[in-house]
């Protein structure tokens, strides 16, 4: 076997384990080597760096009203606050101790709301800027994600005849950073089988009953794709029969690997590779109905479910996201809670940019490096238009509290 696909194997097998603290969320990945082909170097491992700007060199910062983020920040500040002040926060002390968050946090408190320059006061005189680059490549990949819409039914009908399920009460998760440090940010999950954890059921097993008769059906909705998409965005709103709206979010997943469909499909030569999207994916699953089913089970991951009361979608920290200010990131480079400006391709227009103030406070099962983000568009038409086909090239800048020089600076 070469080394390089033997390499792969290893990689792969370990990713299959990692499991996401939000939904899976879809992306472009490259295929494994070919075996018996010639063999190149190991790719480089992703590195975060990070070099000192100034709020002068942040593209549209002067328009964007960033009194729209700062919802978002004291969301995420009053997470920081219950942390023990010497506590590093994020990887490596990223962007320093949880006390250097207490001051910004104080201040953010005393911004008046919807006061623009008050706003932009605050972050230009309490933050530093520094962009980030995965080693010298300062752009990546940025989509986009919503909250969908789906029809539903507490009970199982012949129309709502697919479930939403929750947790069930013998999948273990663990946190492997409390074994490897190196592994902050990843998790594995499975079931313990005679003192050893196992991989759980995949997504076809599941599908084909391997956990009926538990009794984990949270709602019965009528669509299967939906679902399927449900698991993607990881979270939703269900509209009952009775006209009730019930909030679902992500509560675990069995421990698989997320495979995107859309790689795929394009793979396969069945969508051109730059038209894969999420509007492309349904089309070609409503127009194969015969394959569709065996085509979703190809992606191993599966999402459970809870529902949610109060304010919602909660995000990866635990906190409600805000549409349009809330960024989903990786977590093993990139801290919840730091506020990020955003240079990213418009998914309307590519003439156009998405430039604002965004806080990291999610991940999913693709968001994966030191230059990646997911937009959380919110809920609605155009949330659902813009996260469909958010597959914009760009670039970002985290915002650290004033006197904090990470590890990573360059």
């Amino acid at each position: 076997m070469p080394a390089a696909w033997a390499r792969w194997l290893v990689a792969a097998a370990l990713v299959g384990l990692v499991a996401s603290c939000g939904g899976d969320r879809d992306a472009p990945a490259p295929p494994p080597p070919t075996p018996g082909a010639a063999q190149t170097a190991p790719e480089t491992p992703a590195v975060l760096s990070l070099t000192p700007a100034r709020f002068a060199d942040l593209p549209g910062w002067t328009t964007d009203d960033q009194a729209q983020a700062l919802p978002a920040l004291r969301r995420s500040c009053e997470r920081i606050a219950a942390v023990d002040p010497a506590r590093p926060v994020g990887p490596e002390g990223v962007s320093g101790k949880a006390g250097d968050w207490r001051v910004v946090c104080t201040a953010a408190a005393q911004v008046p709301a919807n006061d623009a320059a008050a706003a932009r006061r605050f972050f230009e005189t309490r933050f530093q800027p520094w962009r980030a680059a995965d080693r010298d490549q300062t752009e990546g990949l940025f989509t986009g994600y919503y909250e969908p819409l789906l029809s539903g039914s507490r009970t199982r009908t012949q129309r709502f005849s697919t479930p939403l399920l929750r947790r069930p009460p013998d999948l273990v998760e663990v946190d492997l950073a409390q074994f490897r440090p190196a592994l902050r940010g990843q998790r594995i999950a499975g079931r313990l089988e005679g003192g050893r954890l196992r991989p759980y059921p995949d997504r076809a097993e599941i599908e084909a009953g391997a956990l009926q008769g538990r009794g984990l059906e949270l709602v019965w909705v009528d669509d299967a794709v939906d679902a399927f998409f449900l698991h993607i965005q990881g979270s939703g709103r269900v509209k009952l029969t009775d006209g009730t709206v019930l909030r679902v979010g992500y509560e675990a997943q069995n421990g698989h690997a997320y495979v995107p469909i859309g790689r795929l499909l394009a793979d396969r030569g069945q969508i051109p590779r730059e038209s894969v999207s999420m509007p492309s994916i349904r089309a070609w699953l409503a127009a194969h109905p015969a394959e569709a089913g065996r085509l979703m089970n190809e992606n191993p991951s599966y999402v459970f479910f809870r529902e949610l009361k109060g304010d919602g979608p909660l995000g990866a920290q635990g906190v409600a996201l805000t549409p349009g200010r809330s960024l989903a990131v990786d977590p093993s480079f990139v801290p919840y809670g730091v506020p990020v400006w955003l240079d990213a391709e418009d998914p309307l227009s590519r003439s156009a940019r998405v430039r604002r103030l965004m806080v990291a406070q999610d991940t999913g099962g693709a968001i994966r490096g030191p230059v990646r983000g997911d937009v959380f568009w919110g809920f609605g038409a155009e949330a659902a238009e813009r996260a469909g086909l958010m597959k914009s090239r760009g670039g970002y800048w985290l915002l650290l509290p004033q006197g904090v020089r990470p590890p990573q600076a360059r």
